[in-house]
């Protein structure tokens, strides 16, 4: 059995999807669509940049979005693989959108209209350079948590469950700082991540507020395929439940390692990321090396 697996932000690359957007002439049509949804030459920074504009958060989420949903449609069309035949489509962040559509539960155009509501709103939640990201490597999460209820004052929290020894944390900058020196003195590793707010986090709360009318008004199916909530780490398939827990989403943590061990239980062996980059594929490698892995980016 198997999922299918689709990224989020931090897997875009300038020139992802290039391959396919010149050789099938209905990925330049997505990619046309895409454009006059946005308003903007979208197509132009996926395809030649530059790096700054593609990196930030209104034009990634729905560039890493677009280039998943043409390369599904790709397969779907081009190969004999049935994708409906997986036991669970699953997303990290923005990539739970890419699954929804790709299941058939919202169509491109709301996608597309919804991830430039969300990238903005979620930019916007806090003064630039107030708040930020951190990956922390080597650490599980109850070290994390034990830290944070030692110091609960910082404005810190756990942002992504990603894997045995890589969570990501969001909060203030001045807390971020102060957690550094915590984590320097237990000699825990960290990264600072090149993102400009803290997502995934109660700090997120202007972007909720200015999200939940959105995708409440937007036209939701049940999935063709039974989509993993990154909020609960569990199979949904109600359209309405769906809503809530996007919605949600925004300020609760991304629970990616307990979701790719949930559908290891349910008897995965295999895993097909479908978009740019192979973050989740590394991921899932450290959560259990016994699965198989492909890509198509």
């Amino acid at each position: 059995m198997f999922s299918v697996l689709f990224p989020g932000q931090g897997s875009q690359i300038i020139g992802m999807g290039k391959e396919f957007y010149e050789n099938f002439d209905y990925v330049k049509n997505y990619f046309s669509q895409a454009d006059e949804i946005l308003k903007k030459k979208l197509s132009h920074i996926i395809l030649e940049g530059p790096r700054d504009e593609l990196n930030q958060t209104e034009n990634t989420q729905p560039a890493i979005f677009l280039v998943s949903f043409a390369i599904f449609k790709v397969l779907e069309k081009e190969t004999e693989f049935n994708l409906f035949d997986a036991k669970f489509y699953a997303g990290h962040s923005l990539g739970e959108y890419s699954a929804l559509c790709c299941a058939d539960s919202i169509n491109f155009e709301q996608t597309i209209e919804l991830l430039k509501s969300r990238g903005k709103a979620m930019q916007n939640a806090m003064p630039n350079g107030e708040g930020g990201m951190m990956a922390i490597l080597g650490a599980d999460i109850e070290t994390i948590n034990e830290i944070f209820k030692e110091n609960n004052q910082l404005q810190c929290y756990v942002a992504n469950d990603n894997s045995a020894g890589q969570i990501v944390v969001s909060g203030k900058t001045s807390s971020l700082h102060k957690l550094e020196n915590l984590l320097t003195e237990k000699k825990i590793k960290f990264v600072k991540l090149p993102v400009s707010a803290p997502f995934h986090s109660p700090l997120m709360r202007n972007a909720t507020l200015e999200m939940q009318n959105k995708i409440n008004d937007a036209i939701f199916s049940n999935p063709k395929v039974n989509i993993i909530s990154n909020v609960t780490a569990n199979p949904e398939n109600k359209s309405e439940n769906i809503k809530q827990l996007l919605i949600q989403q925004i300020e609760k943590p991304v629970r990616w390692r307990e979701s790719v061990i949930n559908m290891i239980n349910h008897g995965i062996n295999r895993f097909i990321e479908i978009g740019p980059g192979k973050v989740l594929s590394g991921l899932v490698k450290r959560i259990d090396r016994n699965v198989k892995l492909n890509q198509v980016n």
